[in-house]
């Protein structure tokens, strides 16, 4: 098994209105010897905004914004924005995040060229509700019957009377276009699904109900192991290296004492990242530490971004919901360790 350091506790609340009741899942973005996190920032009633957090190397706080970066500005964002994450392309910074307006959750997206002013593109998920979702998906053939299996999750506590949309949420775009192309992964239950598109205008409604129909074609990874059972979702935005691109996911599994979070990595063709190459399996690290196993929600590690340093690959995630840890790990070692878990080699 890989040696994964935890580093500890970077950031925890403060007595500041905007973050007084927790701190977790940063976007994380490098440049030069400094870190950026973008956190999500939780006051008291559950309201999300986004605070700013500069790092000297990976692991010191040098600076940190007494006020929120982002707050909701649009009512699909009214309660919170939430858990981003960030990727460069070109000249542009890309940050994602779901927006939720106390009913619904769905990514939406930001941009901007500083890294300082983000201007607002909007919901980027599929504008349909989860009835009309479970319609397409129903027909579109061989597909894992947890993706329309989910109206308990959907209307259990919900007002009937509301139209709920479908919650598709950690999106993240690959640092890079493939092919020529934006592609950005996003996750609707139990999975994680791809996109590739030319441009974000192609994201209409017909896009999506054509997508669906075609839903199989588009599942990158399926839960499989024990440990993400449950379901998986997005983590860390991709991570290129020579062998395909390193995903850092997290994956949920059902105990005996609630929802266990855990982190998780797999490997992605470079050219054609539908393809998955290899997958741990067992999880990458997974709570063990007070402070991941209590908190706002408990037996929660949720890695949202990653910075490399050397070749030391520092891991940003979210502890139990209420605090933002690191952890750390040889990127060499990661991937030589993944390459035995290829296709042709497991059993």
């Amino acid at each position: 098994m890989i040696e994964v350091k935890k580093e500890g506790i970077l950031l925890t609340k403060t007595d500041l209105e905007f973050e007084n009741d927790g701190v977790l899942n940063p976007a994380v973005m490098r440049e030069g010897d400094n870190v950026h996190l973008f956190y999500r920032a939780v006051r008291k009633g559950n309201h999300s905004s986004i605070g700013y957090c500069r790092l000297d190397g990976p692991l010191t706080v040098a600076e940190r914004w007494a006020k929120p970066f982002m707050v909701p500005k649009f009512e699909y964002e009214s309660h919170g924005v939430e858990d981003a994450r960030m990727v460069k392309i070109d000249d542009l910074f890309y940050m994602t995040y779901t927006g939720y307006d106390g009913t619904n959750a769905r990514g939406a997206l930001a941009t901007s060229k500083d890294l300082m002013h983000f201007e607002k593109q909007g919901i980027i998920v599929p504008p349909i509700t989860y009835a009309q979702f479970v319609f397409l998906a129903e027909s579109a053939g061989k597909v894992n019957e947890n993706y329309y299996r989910n109206h308990k999750f959907y209307y259990q506590k919900a007002d009937p009377d509301k139209k709920i949309m479908l919650w598709d949420k950690n999106v993240m775009f690959f640092p890079r276009k493939i092919n020529g192309k934006l592609v950005f992964l996003h996750r609707i239950r139990p999975g994680i699904q791809i996109v590739s598109i030319n441009s974000l205008k192609e994201l209409n409604k017909e896009f999506w109900e054509n997508y669906f129909l075609l839903l199989q074609e588009h599942i990158v990874l399926d839960p499989v192991y024990a440990h993400e059972s449950s379901y998986i979702g997005g983590g860390c935005p991709p991570i290129e290296t020579e062998h395909g691109w390193l995903l850092i996911y997290h994956g949920v599994k059902k105990t005996e004492r609630g929802l266990v979070y855990s982190a998780c990595a797999g490997l992605l063709d470079l050219n054609n990242p539908e393809k998955e190459i290899a997958r741990l399996p067992y999880a990458l690290f997974s709570p063990e530490y007070k402070w991941e196993l209590k908190g706002d929600m408990n037996n929660v590690v949720f890695p949202t971004g990653t910075a490399l340093f050397g070749s030391t690959l520092f891991i940003y995630y979210g502890a139990a919901d209420s605090h933002i840890a690191c952890a750390s790990v040889s990127l060499s070692a990661l991937l030589a360790e993944l390459l035995t878990y290829t296709a042709k080699n497991e059993k």
